[in-house]
């Protein structure tokens, strides 16, 4: 099994059915009909069916426990795929608005890596991220708590939500204080909104990676930078796929983006809401076992975890 490193994984967004029954019921919950379909799947129709999908199993989480066992089960299914490393993007704000204080539910996120790593070998990490659709000055103070309250899990700072809303240079103060802290960033673009999103985020934001930025290869010349600056994209081809962004994987710009030099990582995003886990994708990458092992490499190299990690992971990915 080829060692494998992830870079692109939402906490909330990685809970499977399984796990979303088990919440809801340890908190007194009922999941609403129609959300898990008769083969134990999340039943999805389009890309609103699953904003819905997620919000509604976002609803079963009551407790910084609740937090700490979605990021432990995903680990445990990561390591069983042959992941060494996970890098998990979480938001502060749906633990704030429970009422649960940022050291607590940080508290809860650091049991579970170590559970995980005494359990499976598999190391975890955390980037926290805002809410883009939330507005700048949002961004701003979570980025004023992570450098007020530091943790060594606690590596990167990233920015997801609705693309459209806002521009990157308005998160510019925020990412700019967690970069001037020693923090890694990367934000989302480039997934729904064309290549004038990335041009935006590597022109106005400190940030050495790209979440998805699949619709670079729409512009040769944002292809040619970004292989020119090293910018690794966060890419994740089953995600693209099952929001239309492509209509199959033979579509997908990965092999483009891999032969004109930019370097690139294969990723889930919210695996069970999109039929797919991170072994999926580099089984259906169409790569061989030597290009897998180097973007598991690439991925490893581009995380954000100290020097020492690193190189100890390098050494696991190495055949």
């Amino acid at each position: 099994m080829i060692p494998k490193a992830e870079l692109h994984c939402h906490l909330e967004g990685s809970i499977p059915p399984s796990l979303a029954r088990e919440l809801a019921q340890r908190n007194g919950l009922e999941l609403p009909a129609g959300l898990i379909g008769a083969d134990g799947s999340y039943v999805l129709r389009d890309f609103l069916s699953f904003l819905a999908a997620y919000d509604r199993v976002c609803k079963t989480l009551r407790t910084a426990r609740d937090f700490g066992d979605i990021f432990y089960s995903y680990l445990a299914g990561a390591a069983r795929e042959g992941a060494v490393y996970v890098e998990m993007f979480c938001s502060p704000e749906r633990p704030a608005a429970l009422g649960i204080a940022y050291g607590a539910w940080l508290d809860a996120l650091e049991q579970a890596i170590d559970r995980a790593r005494a359990d499976f070998g598999i190391e975890g990490r955390i980037i926290v991220v805002c809410i883009r659709h939330l507005g700048p000055e949002r961004a701003l103070a979570l980025v004023q708590t992570m450098v007020a309250e530091p943790h060594h899990y606690v590596v990167g700072f990233g920015m997801g939500g609705d693309e459209a809303k806002f521009v990157p240079a308005d998160f510019a103060p925020a990412f700019r204080l967690a970069h001037d802290k020693g923090y890694g960033c990367t934000v989302h673009a480039g997934e729904v909104v064309g290549p004038e999103s990335v041009w935006a985020a590597i022109r106005d934001l400190p940030v050495t990676r790209i979440g998805h930025g699949v619709r670079a290869a729409d512009d040769p010349k944002l292809v040619d930078e970004l292989a020119r600056r090293g910018t690794v994209l966060e890419v994740c081809p089953g995600s693209n796929i099952a929001l239309g962004l492509y209509p199959d994987r033979n579509a997908h710009p990965l092999h483009r983006l891999i032969g004109a030099g930019v370097r690139v990582t294969l990723n889930s995003d919210d695996p069970p809401f999109f039929h797919t886990t991170l072994g999926t994708e580099y089984d259906l990458a169409g790569l061989g076992e030597r290009e897998l092992r180097g973007i598991a490499r690439t991925a490893v190299e581009a995380s954000f975890a100290d020097e020492t990690t690193k190189q100890r992971l390098l050494r696991e990915i190495e055949p």
